[in-house]
Formats: structure tokens, sequence, C-alpha cells
């Protein structure tokens, strides 16, 4: 009975501090767990993904991201293919298997472009860049943190939306409540088609001394479909 009692204060709490806290402050509060020593905006490093996704090899990305430089690159290996992308304040450049000017019909037979390399700086800059990424310009935090239930475990959840020039999804944030680790999010296109994708998180490594969840597994908001799985290393295996 004594146990019993103990969770229902502990539920209780949960519920009551959720309503408590608005959105601003349940980011800063996870920002200062994955970022204490506030060293996103002076980030440089190098890492290293594999890309595990069904029926399929894998794909391993080694990735620089210097902020203050402005400078992205990433070099990808897939089955016998190198491809090589690089983005220096602005400027775009790309290599296929050791080629660093490669023809047009190369770039096409490939799938070169600096759309493509865009994507990809946007890509990993974002998703590794998170929670901080939240406080860019044009983010909606929306002001009214809600409890959720998900896959077993309670998560105070915060809502994001962004301007319309900067993006159309909805995302929603799921933080551990004691310690305000990022733990799953998940974005929706139209909510109401249940469309979009969720990103449950585990591990952590610490980079610049920021703390970034190492694995992320991809799954449909639908049906639960399994897509892939990022592993993040610090080190080149």
């Amino acid at each position: 009975m004594k146990h019993l009692i103990t969770l229902l204060l502990l539920f209780t709490s949960i519920i009551s501090f959720a309503q408590k806290i608005t959105g601003d402050e349940l980011l800063e509060k996870a920002i200062k767990f994955h970022d204490p020593k506030g060293n996103w905006a002076t980030f440089n490093a190098e890492f290293f993904v594999t890309m595990e996704t069904p029926k399929s090899s894998d794909r391993k990305s080694n990735i620089h991201i210097n902020l203050p430089k402005e400078y992205f690159s990433m070099v990808a290996v897939k089955d016998t293919i190198t491809s090589e992308y690089v983005i220096n304040k602005g400027v775009c450049s790309m290599a296929i298997n050791g080629d660093k000017a490669p023809s047009e019909e190369k770039k096409k037979q490939f799938g070169l472009s600096c759309e493509r390399a865009k994507l990809y700086k946007n890509y990993y800059t974002y998703l590794y860049g998170l929670p901080m990424k939240l406080k860019d310009e044009g983010t909606i935090i929306h002001q009214k943190v809600t409890k959720k239930k998900f896959q077993g475990n309670e998560y105070l959840v915060l809502k994001v939306t962004y301007l319309k020039e900067i993006g159309k999804d909805t995302w929603y944030f799921y933080f551990n409540p004691k310690t305000y680790a990022m733990e799953v999010y998940q974005f929706f296109k139209d909510e109401s088609q249940k469309d979009g994708e969720y990103i449950v998180l585990s591990g952590l490594e610490t980079i610049n001394h920021i703390k970034i969840p190492k694995n992320r597994a991809w799954y449909y908001n639908k049906n639960d479909g399994y897509l892939g799985t990022d592993t993040l290393i610090t080190k080149k295996e």
C-alpha cells in the first residue's frame, strides 16, 4: 500500500509539473542537459554515422560540421560508391569515387547536386543539433507542455511549429521528466492523417561537451513500420 501511494504521488506530481512548466522553460532545461556549457554555437567536430535500412546495405558517412566557419562536409560510402559533398561558406562542391570534377552526365547518373548537398547539411545540422536548434529564428515554441505516455514511459512533450517560410511540419519533442533528456521526437505533415514519422533515441555520445543521442530508430506514425536506424560514433571504425 505504501508503495502504491508513493507511485500515485509521483504520478500526480508529474501531471502538476507538466501543467506549470512552460514550453520555453522546458526547452531551456533540455538544452542545459544536452549542452551544459553552451558549446553548440561554436560547434566544430568530425563524427561518423552508419545508416542501416531494411533490405539495403549500410551507408557509412564521415561528417564534419564547423558552424563558426560555415563549413559542412560529408563523405558517404555505400557498396562500391563513395560520394562527397562540401558546402564552404555557401559554395557547393561534390565528388564521386574520387572524381572531384564530375561531368553533368555523371552527376545525373549518381544523383549529385547542390540541392542534395544542402539537404544533407540541413539534415545533419538540425537533427544532431537538437534540442539547441529549437532556438533558431523562425521556430515557434508552443507554451503548453503536455504529459504523454509513449512505449511505457512518461514524457513531457513540447510542440513546435515554424514560420511558413521555414517549414510546414508540426513537431513534438519528448523529454524525460527527471533528466530533461530528449528521448523521442516525431513530426507530421498533416496530423489528421497521422502521417510522418517518429524517432526513438537511445544512448549518448559526447562531442564538444554536448550530449548527442547515439542511436536514432525511425518509424512511420501510421503503422509503426520500421524505416531504419542511424548510429553515431566519434571515431572511425
